[in-house]
């Protein structure tokens, strides 16, 4: 049995490098969601005027990691609480979203940032959007699986190799390279 979800946390290189690294993921597609333009081009949507953000589409095994696993990982590894902005990344294409697939979900993310804004009543609020997936586009070939063709590139030492060294410090219980059977 599979599910969907689709995150976006700001570029789409640094969310399918971590999320490729988890146990139960069957495989991760970048992709553009959450906007108004049909099959948008990535200079169409770096422009912001198609209303679309970057993000990934995860195709996981909910035997083996479950969508509570997904949302750790991934309040973990961006800031969820600066709109339209993910470090120097700018721009609505990087705000912090959650396309559900399904009411579970939806319920899910919901009670997940209810509980961390209770966590940190002092701390900045999450403003991660929460909306149903109405369509996924896939991106273009080059940047699929961007970080493994390209991890000796400035922007992949910089910004990508802190987000999996965390990954691996944090949550190693759900990497793959630490599964059982």
């Amino acid at each position: 049995m599979k599910e969907i979800a689709v995150f976006g946390g700001g570029c789409f290189w640094c969310t399918e490098a971590v999320f490729g690294e988890l146990r139960g993921v069957i495989s991760v597609m970048p992709g553009y969601a959450g906007g108004t333009k049909t099959n948008p081009t990535y200079e169409e949507v770096c422009s912001g005027k198609t209303g679309h953000a970057e993000v990934i589409k995860i195709e996981y095994d909910p035997g083996r990691i479950k969508f509570t696993d997904l949302l750790t990982v991934f309040f973990a590894t961006h800031d969820p609480s600066t709109p339209n902005r993910q470090g120097n990344d700018v721009g609505t294409q990087y705000r912090s979203i959650i396309l559900y697939t399904n009411t579970e979900q939806k319920k899910q993310a919901e009670e997940f940032i209810k509980k961390l804004n209770e966590s940190s009543p002092e701390g900045k609020p999450i403003v991660t959007e929460i909306k149903p997936l109405e369509k996924f586009y896939e991106a273009e070939e080059y940047h699929r699986e961007y970080y493994k063709k390209n991890s000796a590139q400035p922007y992949c030492q910089i910004v990508i190799n802190p987000k999996l060294e965390k990954l691996q410090k944090e949550f190693a219980d759900l990497l793959k390279s630490h599964a059982r059977g």
